[in-house]
């Protein structure tokens, strides 16, 4: 998720100065502080009230910190990069958040100015980034978009509100809107599934990265087996499927995963599928007479693109979703008349 941003009237504690700064070992006390004032113990990603963890992460590249630290060398913003895909040279931007009192003092767009045109082009391991910007205000979504980003999809009830703890605006379940930035350009072939060539072409135009497009009109193999990754989180009711290989079995494949997420008591299924497969229409095809509903592309997920489609046990709330720009309202009305077509 981009970094929030203040925007309550709240004055800083203090006009001064601040520096935005790669992570260093002895930040790592001042983060997990910084994560107990802002969401208390309720934040769900363990791994930010664990400084040896939070060494041990960045020392992998797993994850990034960038880090805000007042004049007296306090930690008072922190912004992260970090995997979240089936590809590692992909990175999700999120994670952020600045002291109550020191927002509405320049930092955020300090930070986000930092990441996106400092720290991402020094990093050869980073090709494209990718966010998920909140749709309960509009604050998150004006900043990610004057870096750069290319919104692609939409998640319209991806977390409850409670996982915001103390930052949260809302008792529904929260919508993301997910958007992109190629850093080093990648073209390859992708095959489009029919009933959403037209959309995903719209999508595809104003990507900032080319690609080779085809319909999907391949029959699957008979010696293809599907390959699949099942992610879930348990606290928010989320399950992600990540589809690299589709095979002649992703009808069996499917049964079992979503028997499997449903013992989990989820609410919302999200499935990628592979782009660069010539047959990905036919699973396409399945996952829309189970109920599933567009959400967007997914570029370089695979390093190749992804397709994802969601499902939801839960009404989505449309009306209530906050979306800046102009192309993310038309996508919105996409996937909303996606969405009538599975309750019709």
């Amino acid at each position: 998720m981009f970094m929030k941003q203040g925007h309550n009237g709240e004055e800083p504690r203090r006009q001064e100065s601040f520096q935005v700064d790669y992570f260093k070992p002895t930040d790592a006390v001042g983060i997990v502080n910084l994560f107990h004032a802002v969401y208390g113990d309720d934040y769900p990603i363990r791994l930010f009230y664990d400084p040896e963890a939070i060494i041990a992460a960045n020392e992998k590249g797993n994850y990034y910190s960038i880090v805000v630290r007042s004049h007296s060398g306090e930690v008072i913003g922190i912004h992260h990069l970090f995997r979240s895909s089936p590809y590692p040279m992909l990175y999700e931007n999120g994670a952020g958040l600045v002291l109550k009192e020191y927002r509405n003092a320049g930092i955020n767009k300090e930070l986000m100015r930092f990441i996106y045109e400092d720290f991402v082009p020094s990093m050869a391991n980073i090709q494209e980034t990718w966010g998920e910007a909140v749709c309960y205000h509009p604050y998150i979504q004006k900043g990610a978009a004057s870096f750069k980003h290319v919104w692609t999809a939409i998640e319209v009830a991806l977390m409850p509100a409670e996982t915001y703890g103390k930052e949260k605006k809302t008792s529904e379940r929260v919508a993301t809107v997910n958007g992109f930035r190629c850093y080093q350009p990648k073209p390859h072939m992708i095959y489009l599934p029919a009933p959403y060539e037209n959309e995903l072409r719209w999508t595809y135009e104003r990507l900032d990265d080319v690609r080779d497009i085809r319909l999907s009109e391949s029959k699957t193999p008979f010696e293809k087996v599907t390959e699949t990754e099942l992610i879930t989180f348990d606290f928010a009711g989320v399950a992600r499927i990540m589809v690299k290989e589709i095979g002649k079995d992703f009808q069996h494949c499917l049964d079992n995963l979503e028997k499997e997420c449903k013992a989990k008591n989820t609410v919302v299924f999200e499935i990628y599928v592979n782009l660069a497969c010539p047959w990905v229409g036919e699973a396409v095809d399945e996952l829309r007479l189970r109920g599933y509903f567009v959400s967007g592309a997914f570029p370089r997920w695979f390093d190749t693109d992804g397709f994802m489609m969601q499902k939801i046990l839960c009404p989505p709330d449309f009306d209530a979703i906050i979306l800046v720009a102009d192309e993310a309202k038309q996508l919105l009305e996409i996937i909303r008349k996606d969405w009538e077509r599975t309750i019709a």
